[in-house]
């Protein structure tokens, strides 16, 4: 009898806390978003009560946002280990630790990225919301994006976020040790296909709501087995238009 047949309480529990856990920091981003003074879609229309201009304030914002919005994307590769579950090679300690590397590398990305904010802000570049303050550089960020979704590199760690059961076949580590381990190895892939849709919350400000859904949902529909494939790169050619369109409106 296989863990997953032993321990179904256990399965169930995994997956609920999981889906709480993007719940709560949703609920959390929301509640960041009213106390910076922005609509849903990121302009300011009260006061900023909150300014994101430290590394102290930015870095648990961030982490809080990778929560929400990369959890989410998680959601097939955790289904294709809990095919590894019942075919008696994965535990539910892998599970958990699969999804804690993951989490791990995508904190490490919020510490970086929030670093970047704050030279951002520093320089003039971006403003206490997180919004560029010059249209070409927005524009610049959108088109870079846009170009990185034709890349080799965006190839081959979307290549394995879209088929984590090839990674799984090629780097199996059993227990909660090993699911920790390919996690992290997962997450590295994961940030190497994603950062760029993390980057591009500087075009409409980290704040909007609007951006962090639309972002989500993109990132989610790149990760499904169905479909994954298939919108990259008209993705990039809409980025890359609007880059250029950009300064212009």
């Amino acid at each position: 009898m296989t863990a997953i047949k032993q321990f179904p309480a256990l399965r169930a529990l995994g997956w609920l806390s999981f889906f709480a856990a993007i719940l709560a920091a949703w609920a959390v981003l929301f509640m960041m978003a009213r106390m910076s003074g922005v609509d849903v879609i990121g302009r300011p229309v009260g006061m900023n009560m909150m300014p994101m201009t430290t590394f102290g304030a930015l870095f648990p914002m961030w982490a809080i946002m990778m929560a929400a919005m990369m959890l989410p994307t998680m959601v097939p590769t955790l289904r294709t280990y809990d095919d590894t579950i019942r075919a008696g090679a994965g535990s539910r300690g892998g599970w958990f630790g699969v999804l804690a590397g993951y989490f791990i590398i995508w904190v490490g990305f919020a510490a970086l990225i929030a670093l970047v904010q704050v030279a951002l802000t520093a320089f003039g570049i971006v403003d206490a919301l997180g919004i560029a303050a010059s249209r070409w550089f927005a524009a610049a960020l959108l088109i870079v994006v846009g170009l990185f979704q034709f890349s080799r590199a965006k190839d081959v760690c979307h290549g394995v976020c879209h088929a984590p059961m090839t990674y799984f076949l090629g780097h199996w580590r059993g227990g909660a040790r090993g699911g920790l381990r390919m996690g992290l190895g997962l997450g590295v892939y994961c940030v190497g296909c994603c950062w760029g849709f993390m980057a591009l919350g500087f075009v409409g400000g980290v704040m909007s709501l609007l951006w962090m859904g639309l972002a989500t949902l993109f990132m989610i529909l790149e990760k499904l087995p169905e479909i994954g494939h298939r919108v990259v790169r008209p993705m990039g050619v809409m980025l890359i238009l609007g880059g250029v369109a950009l300064p212009f409106v």
